[in-house]
Protein backbone atom coordinates (compact mmCIF):
# COMPACT_ATOMS: atom_id res chain seq x y z
CA UNK A 1 0.00 0.00 0.00
CA UNK A 2 1.16 3.69 -0.42
CA UNK A 3 0.48 6.07 1.63
CA UNK A 4 -2.01 8.28 -0.43
CA UNK A 5 -4.01 5.21 -0.74
CA UNK A 6 -4.52 5.27 3.30
CA UNK A 7 -4.76 9.13 3.17
CA UNK A 8 -5.16 12.20 0.60
CA UNK A 9 -6.50 15.60 0.75
CA UNK A 10 -10.22 15.77 -0.60
CA UNK A 11 -12.02 19.93 -0.88
CA UNK A 12 -13.30 18.78 2.27
CA UNK A 13 -9.52 17.76 4.28
CA UNK A 14 -7.63 15.13 4.88
CA UNK A 15 -9.56 11.70 4.16
CA UNK A 16 -9.23 7.91 4.44
CA UNK A 17 -10.86 5.79 2.21
CA UNK A 18 -10.66 2.65 4.19
CA UNK A 19 -12.68 3.62 7.26
CA UNK A 20 -14.61 6.61 5.02
CA UNK A 21 -13.73 9.49 7.92
CA UNK A 22 -11.81 13.11 7.48
CA UNK A 23 -9.30 14.71 9.70
CA UNK A 24 -10.30 18.00 10.69
CA UNK A 25 -12.71 18.51 7.26
CA UNK A 26 -13.17 22.16 6.32
CA UNK A 27 -16.76 21.41 5.40
CA UNK A 28 -19.66 19.05 6.92
CA UNK A 29 -19.13 15.15 6.56
CA UNK A 30 -20.39 12.24 7.17
CA UNK A 31 -17.70 10.95 9.44
CA UNK A 32 -15.13 13.45 11.16
CA UNK A 33 -12.23 13.01 13.45
CA UNK A 34 -11.11 15.94 15.17
CA UNK A 35 -7.75 16.48 16.46
CA UNK A 36 -8.77 19.83 18.90
CA UNK A 37 -11.67 22.48 19.17
CA UNK A 38 -9.60 25.26 17.66
CA UNK A 39 -12.78 26.82 15.10
CA UNK A 40 -10.51 26.02 11.59
CA UNK A 41 -10.16 22.47 12.93
CA UNK A 42 -13.58 21.99 15.06
CA UNK A 43 -16.35 23.16 12.73
CA UNK A 44 -20.05 21.89 13.12
CA UNK A 45 -22.63 20.14 11.70
CA UNK A 46 -20.55 16.94 10.68
CA UNK A 47 -23.12 13.90 11.15
CA UNK A 48 -20.86 12.09 13.66
CA UNK A 49 -17.39 13.25 15.44
CA UNK A 50 -14.25 11.20 17.43
CA UNK A 51 -12.35 13.40 19.27
CA UNK A 52 -11.07 13.25 22.68
CA UNK A 53 -13.40 13.58 25.82
CA UNK A 54 -12.40 17.38 26.51
CA UNK A 55 -12.46 18.23 22.56
CA UNK A 56 -16.17 16.89 22.56
CA UNK A 57 -16.61 19.39 25.69
CA UNK A 58 -14.90 22.48 23.80
CA UNK A 59 -17.01 22.09 20.73
CA UNK A 60 -20.31 21.66 23.07
CA UNK A 61 -19.41 24.81 24.90
CA UNK A 62 -18.98 26.97 21.62
CA UNK A 63 -21.87 25.05 19.08
CA UNK A 64 -24.12 23.91 21.49
CA UNK A 65 -25.76 20.72 22.03
CA UNK A 66 -26.20 19.66 18.46
CA UNK A 67 -22.65 20.58 17.22
CA UNK A 68 -22.82 17.48 15.49
CA UNK A 69 -25.27 14.03 14.98
CA UNK A 70 -23.58 11.99 16.92
CA UNK A 71 -20.24 12.23 18.83
CA UNK A 72 -17.89 9.55 20.08
CA UNK A 73 -15.08 10.12 22.59
CA UNK A 74 -11.79 8.49 22.28
CA UNK A 75 -8.73 8.37 25.25
CA UNK A 76 -5.35 9.05 24.06
CA UNK A 77 -3.60 6.09 23.48
CA UNK A 78 -6.58 4.04 22.76
CA UNK A 79 -6.71 2.22 19.22
CA UNK A 80 -10.09 1.67 17.78
CA UNK A 81 -10.68 -0.21 14.26
CA UNK A 82 -12.66 2.03 11.91
CA UNK A 83 -13.43 -0.11 8.37
CA UNK A 84 -10.46 -1.14 7.28
CA UNK A 85 -8.43 1.14 9.22
CA UNK A 86 -6.75 1.40 12.57
CA UNK A 87 -7.09 4.63 14.37
CA UNK A 88 -5.39 6.13 17.43
CA UNK A 89 -5.08 9.53 19.38
CA UNK A 90 -2.00 11.23 20.94
CA UNK A 91 -1.37 14.43 22.69
CA UNK A 92 -0.31 17.36 20.95
CA UNK A 93 0.19 19.63 23.48
CA UNK A 94 -1.63 22.51 21.97
CA UNK A 95 -4.20 23.43 23.80
CA UNK A 96 -6.67 21.23 26.43
CA UNK A 97 -7.93 18.05 24.78
CA UNK A 98 -5.84 18.62 21.34
CA UNK A 99 -4.55 15.54 19.96
CA UNK A 100 -2.80 13.97 16.62
CA UNK A 101 -4.05 11.27 14.84
CA UNK A 102 -2.19 8.20 13.88
CA UNK A 103 -3.99 5.97 11.17
CA UNK A 104 -1.98 2.44 10.09
CA UNK A 105 -3.16 -0.13 7.53
CA UNK A 106 -1.33 -2.21 5.31
CA UNK A 107 2.05 -2.00 7.46
CA UNK A 108 1.98 1.65 6.89
CA UNK A 109 1.38 4.32 9.58
CA UNK A 110 0.95 7.82 8.73
CA UNK A 111 0.36 10.67 11.83
CA UNK A 112 -1.42 13.63 11.78
CA UNK A 113 -0.04 15.95 14.23
CA UNK A 114 -2.83 18.82 13.83
CA UNK A 115 -1.33 21.82 15.92
CA UNK A 116 1.02 21.24 17.76
CA UNK A 117 3.84 22.41 20.48
CA UNK A 118 6.95 20.80 22.66
CA UNK A 119 7.48 23.25 24.98
CA UNK A 120 5.92 23.00 28.95
CA UNK A 121 2.37 24.18 29.36
CA UNK A 122 0.16 23.38 32.81
CA UNK A 123 -3.02 23.65 30.93
CA UNK A 124 -2.40 20.69 28.25
CA UNK A 125 -1.17 17.69 28.41
CA UNK A 126 2.56 17.25 27.03
CA UNK A 127 3.08 16.18 23.04
CA UNK A 128 3.66 12.91 22.54
CA UNK A 129 6.69 11.65 19.91
CA UNK A 130 4.48 8.55 17.61
CA UNK A 131 6.97 6.92 15.55
CA UNK A 132 5.44 6.82 12.27
CA UNK A 133 6.35 6.09 8.08
CA UNK A 134 5.14 9.29 7.19
CA UNK A 135 4.40 12.06 9.42
CA UNK A 136 2.51 15.30 8.66
CA UNK A 137 2.76 18.55 10.11
CA UNK A 138 1.58 22.03 10.83
CA UNK A 139 4.28 24.61 9.33
CA UNK A 140 2.37 27.84 11.14
CA UNK A 141 5.65 28.77 12.38
CA UNK A 142 7.94 27.38 9.67
CA UNK A 143 10.85 29.36 9.11
CA UNK A 144 14.43 29.60 10.99
CA UNK A 145 13.33 33.00 12.45
CA UNK A 146 10.63 31.87 14.64
CA UNK A 147 12.51 30.71 17.96
CA UNK A 148 9.92 31.36 20.61
CA UNK A 149 11.57 32.37 24.19
CA UNK A 150 10.59 30.58 27.11
CA UNK A 151 6.77 31.80 28.11
CA UNK A 152 7.41 32.28 31.86
CA UNK A 153 10.38 34.59 30.67
CA UNK A 154 7.42 36.47 28.66
CA UNK A 155 4.98 36.49 31.87
CA UNK A 156 8.12 38.04 33.84
CA UNK A 157 8.30 41.19 31.39
CA UNK A 158 4.79 41.49 32.19
CA UNK A 159 4.81 41.34 35.81
CA UNK A 160 7.67 43.97 35.19
CA UNK A 161 5.52 46.05 33.77
CA UNK A 162 2.47 46.17 35.52
CA UNK A 163 4.92 46.90 38.83
CA UNK A 164 6.47 50.07 36.73
CA UNK A 165 3.47 51.20 35.63
CA UNK A 166 0.69 51.17 38.01
CA UNK A 167 -1.75 53.35 37.49
CA UNK A 168 -2.35 52.12 33.81
CA UNK A 169 -3.88 48.90 33.50
CA UNK A 170 -2.66 45.73 31.13
CA UNK A 171 -4.93 44.48 28.49
CA UNK A 172 -3.32 41.47 27.01
CA UNK A 173 -4.71 40.14 24.53
CA UNK A 174 -4.88 36.43 24.09
CA UNK A 175 -6.52 33.63 22.08
CA UNK A 176 -9.93 32.74 24.16
CA UNK A 177 -9.16 28.90 23.80
CA UNK A 178 -5.99 27.20 25.03
CA UNK A 179 -3.61 30.45 24.81
CA UNK A 180 -5.93 32.53 28.02
CA UNK A 181 -5.87 30.09 30.36
CA UNK A 182 -2.12 29.63 29.40
CA UNK A 183 -1.35 33.01 30.13
CA UNK A 184 -3.49 33.05 33.18
CA UNK A 185 -1.77 29.62 34.47
CA UNK A 186 1.23 31.24 33.97
CA UNK A 187 0.49 34.51 35.93
CA UNK A 188 -0.11 32.35 38.71
CA UNK A 189 2.76 29.87 38.50
CA UNK A 190 4.91 33.34 38.50
CA UNK A 191 3.20 34.14 42.07
CA UNK A 192 0.50 36.74 40.86
CA UNK A 193 -2.10 36.21 43.40
CA UNK A 194 -4.46 39.07 42.25
CA UNK A 195 -7.87 39.03 41.02
CA UNK A 196 -7.51 38.35 37.22
CA UNK A 197 -10.30 40.16 35.14
CA UNK A 198 -11.06 38.44 32.11
CA UNK A 199 -13.68 39.18 28.73
CA UNK A 200 -17.10 37.50 28.69
CA UNK A 201 -15.91 35.44 26.39
CA UNK A 202 -13.51 33.89 28.35
CA UNK A 203 -15.75 32.61 30.98
CA UNK A 204 -17.35 29.57 29.75
CA UNK A 205 -13.77 28.14 28.22
CA UNK A 206 -11.75 29.17 31.77
CA UNK A 207 -14.77 27.42 33.93
CA UNK A 208 -14.33 24.35 31.88
CA UNK A 209 -10.02 24.56 32.31
CA UNK A 210 -10.96 24.96 35.98
CA UNK A 211 -13.33 21.97 36.12
CA UNK A 212 -10.87 19.99 34.55
CA UNK A 213 -8.60 20.77 37.71
CA UNK A 214 -6.28 23.52 35.67
CA UNK A 215 -6.20 26.37 38.51
CA UNK A 216 -6.51 29.48 37.36
CA UNK A 217 -6.93 31.44 40.34
CA UNK A 218 -9.77 33.95 41.25
CA UNK A 219 -11.13 35.52 37.80
CA UNK A 220 -13.26 38.25 37.93
CA UNK A 221 -15.53 39.93 34.80
CA UNK A 222 -13.93 42.74 33.41
CA UNK A 223 -17.10 44.96 33.85
CA UNK A 224 -17.48 48.43 35.71
CA UNK A 225 -18.73 47.46 38.71
CA UNK A 226 -15.37 45.12 38.86
CA UNK A 227 -12.94 47.98 39.54
CA UNK A 228 -12.72 51.24 41.64
CA UNK A 229 -13.34 54.42 39.73
CA UNK A 230 -14.69 51.88 37.26
CA UNK A 231 -11.23 52.19 35.48
CA UNK A 232 -9.39 49.34 36.30
CA UNK A 233 -5.82 50.83 37.43
CA UNK A 234 -3.02 48.52 38.17
CA UNK A 235 -5.13 45.54 36.92
CA UNK A 236 -4.22 42.99 34.52
CA UNK A 237 -7.46 42.30 31.72
CA UNK A 238 -7.50 39.34 29.66
CA UNK A 239 -10.32 39.06 26.89
CA UNK A 240 -9.42 38.07 23.07
CA UNK A 241 -7.77 39.82 20.13
CA UNK A 242 -11.13 41.32 18.68
CA UNK A 243 -12.48 42.97 21.66
CA UNK A 244 -9.77 45.46 21.99
CA UNK A 245 -10.68 47.28 18.81
CA UNK A 246 -14.31 47.61 20.40
CA UNK A 247 -16.14 49.97 23.35
CA UNK A 248 -15.10 47.44 25.93
CA UNK A 249 -11.16 48.41 25.42
CA UNK A 250 -12.29 52.07 25.82
CA UNK A 251 -13.35 51.78 29.66
CA UNK A 252 -9.88 51.02 30.82
CA UNK A 253 -7.30 53.20 32.29
CA UNK A 254 -4.23 54.40 29.97
CA UNK A 255 -4.15 50.87 29.15
CA UNK A 256 -0.99 49.18 27.87
CA UNK A 257 -1.89 47.08 25.11
CA UNK A 258 0.29 43.38 25.09
CA UNK A 259 -0.54 40.61 22.88
CA UNK A 260 0.73 37.03 23.62
CA UNK A 261 1.56 35.05 20.54
CA UNK A 262 4.32 33.88 18.48
CA UNK A 263 3.85 36.39 15.79
CA UNK A 264 5.12 38.86 18.31
CA UNK A 265 8.48 37.92 16.98
CA UNK A 266 8.02 39.83 13.83
CA UNK A 267 8.32 43.66 15.05
CA UNK A 268 5.72 45.04 12.18
CA UNK A 269 3.21 42.41 13.05
CA UNK A 270 3.10 44.24 16.91
CA UNK A 271 3.50 47.88 14.95
CA UNK A 272 0.38 47.05 12.85
CA UNK A 273 -1.88 45.80 15.97
CA UNK A 274 -0.52 48.87 18.00
CA UNK A 275 0.47 46.63 20.76
CA UNK A 276 3.23 48.33 23.32
CA UNK A 277 4.22 45.56 25.08
CA UNK A 278 4.12 42.45 22.92
CA UNK A 279 4.36 39.17 24.41
CA UNK A 280 6.18 36.21 22.73
CA UNK A 281 3.49 32.81 23.70
CA UNK A 282 2.91 30.26 21.17
CA UNK A 283 0.71 27.68 20.96
CA UNK A 284 2.76 26.33 18.16
CA UNK A 285 6.28 24.57 17.58
CA UNK A 286 8.55 26.80 16.46
CA UNK A 287 11.37 26.05 13.94
CA UNK A 288 13.75 23.93 16.46
CA UNK A 289 10.62 22.28 17.59
CA UNK A 290 9.13 21.59 14.41
CA UNK A 291 12.55 20.06 12.71
CA UNK A 292 13.55 18.40 15.94
CA UNK A 293 9.51 16.76 15.92
CA UNK A 294 10.33 15.50 11.96
CA UNK A 295 13.33 13.38 13.36
CA UNK A 296 12.35 11.98 16.62
CA UNK A 297 9.33 10.49 14.53
CA UNK A 298 11.46 8.42 12.45
CA UNK A 299 9.15 9.22 9.33
CA UNK A 300 10.76 8.48 5.78
CA UNK A 301 8.20 11.09 4.49
CA UNK A 302 6.59 14.15 5.45
CA UNK A 303 3.66 16.13 4.27
CA UNK A 304 3.68 19.80 5.42
CA UNK A 305 0.06 21.79 6.03
CA UNK A 306 -1.05 24.88 6.65
CA UNK A 307 1.90 27.52 7.41
CA UNK A 308 5.60 28.25 5.93
CA UNK A 309 5.32 24.66 3.87
CA UNK A 310 8.15 25.81 1.25
CA UNK A 311 10.73 26.23 4.25
CA UNK A 312 10.35 22.70 5.64
CA UNK A 313 9.48 21.20 2.71
CA UNK A 314 12.87 22.45 1.49
CA UNK A 315 14.64 21.59 4.98
CA UNK A 316 13.87 17.98 4.73
CA UNK A 317 14.76 17.54 1.22
CA UNK A 318 18.53 18.53 2.50
CA UNK A 319 18.80 16.04 5.24
CA UNK A 320 17.20 13.30 2.96
CA UNK A 321 13.99 13.18 4.19
CA UNK A 322 11.27 13.02 1.06
CA UNK A 323 8.48 16.28 1.43
CA UNK A 324 5.92 17.64 -0.15
CA UNK A 325 3.67 20.47 0.73
CA UNK A 326 -0.11 19.59 1.30
CA UNK A 327 -1.34 22.94 0.26
CA UNK A 328 -4.95 22.38 2.39
CA UNK A 329 -6.99 25.29 2.71
CA UNK A 330 -9.18 26.76 5.81
CA UNK A 331 -7.01 26.53 8.18
CA UNK A 332 -5.98 29.94 10.14
CA UNK A 333 -3.87 30.75 13.21
CA UNK A 334 -6.63 31.29 15.73
CA UNK A 335 -4.72 29.69 18.37
CA UNK A 336 -1.93 32.06 18.16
Amino acid sequence: MRPEQLLHTRPEGLFCPLGDFFIDPVRPVERALITHGHSDHARAGHESVLATRETLAIMKLRYGDDFAGTSQAIECGQQVAIGGAKVSFHPAGHVLGSAQIAVEAGGIRIVASGDYKRQKDATSADFEVVPCDVFITEATFGLPVFKHPDAAGEIRRLLASAAAFQERTHLVGAYALGKAQRVIRLLRDAGYDRPVFIHGALEKLCAYYQSEGIELGRLEPATLDNAEGGDFAGEIVVGPPSAFADRWARRFADPVSAFASGWMRIRQRAKQRGVELPLIISDHGDWEELTRTIRDTGAGEVWVTHGREEALVRWCEINGIAARPLNLVGYEDEGD
